[in-house]
């Protein structure tokens, strides 16, 4: 396996967070293809023992997979990070973008909330909100069922993707086609101003497309990594979009680009 001095900075922090240390863990061996135990303790200023808890928990949840001595990805080149991953990655920028999209929806809207890791976090916000939701993902219809709150859940039909747990096929795109939303929140895989908002998957990128033609304003929540990137299936142009949030590592040309076009663009 590579040293990961190559690519990383030792961090010596022994009060970071659990979710921070996974995160940056789940990172080093996806960018580095593998990582030992004694590369990732340097990496991270814990203890080797403490590294192999965490390994054993990261590759149970379908992250990486344990080897003698330390961990490799599973995730071949150009293929869609599983949710598992995504989940540990840019965890702040995606709560500071959460907060953003939270504060831009005001109490008594109808909002749909596309599926991803970046809407799970919009979804945490959200059913402490007085307003009527309808989410596209498992993993965020079970954020708003686990307690009552002010939030009104609305339920559509729909396929799960395995592992993502996105509604997707014709049942999804029916229960979008019969309602009208004042805001769908959606998150990407790839935007850019040449090329429009991107999704791995087809049906995924299908489901998109009826939420954004269902609601009258587009709200995008991403963080800066996907924006100048193009996934595979198409959804629509960048114009489609009234407000984007992302973070500061959103490429500056891209950003103004995007603006150019017409998106207001709110950096967090």
């Amino acid at each position: 396996m590579n040293s990961l001095r190559v690519h990383f900075l030792v961090v010596f922090n022994r009060g970071m967070s659990n979710a921070d240390r996974h995160g940056l863990i789940a990172k080093a061996v996806r960018d580095s293809g593998g990582a030992t135990v004694q590369e990732l303790a340097e990496l991270t200023g814990a203890s080797e023992m403490t590294i192999r808890r965490d390994l054993d928990t990261l590759a149970a949840q379908g992250v990486l997979e344990r080897v003698r001595g330390g961990a490799r990805s599973l995730l071949l080149r150009g293929e869609e990070p599983p949710f598992a991953l995504r989940a540990h990655e840019a965890v702040d920028a995606k709560r500071r973008i959460a907060t953003e999209i939270s504060a831009l929806i005001a109490d008594g809207e109808s909002v749909l909330l596309d599926s991803g890791t970046t809407c799970l976090e919009v979804a945490r916000l959200l059913r402490e909100r007085p307003v009527t939701v309808m989410p596209l993902s498992l993993q965020a219809i079970h954020v708003f069922g686990e307690t009552p709150g002010p939030a009104t859940l609305v339920v559509p039909g729909g396929q799960p993707r395995a592992a993502e747990g996105a509604l997707t096929g014709p049942l999804t795109l029916a229960s979008l086609a019969a309602l009208r939303f004042d805001t769908a929140v959606i998150g990407c895989c790839g935007l850019s101003a040449a090329d429009g908002l991107t999704a791995y998957d087809l049906d995924d990128a299908a489901v998109k497309k009826a939420g954004i033609a269902s609601a009258r304003r587009t709200v995008v929540g991403s963080d800066g990594g996907k924006l100048g990137r193009t996934a595979y299936a198409y959804v629509g142009p960048a114009t489609l979009l009234h407000t984007l949030v992302t973070d500061a590592g959103a490429p500056a040309e891209e950003v103004a680009a995007l603006e150019g076009a017409g998106t207001i663009v709110k950096t967090v």
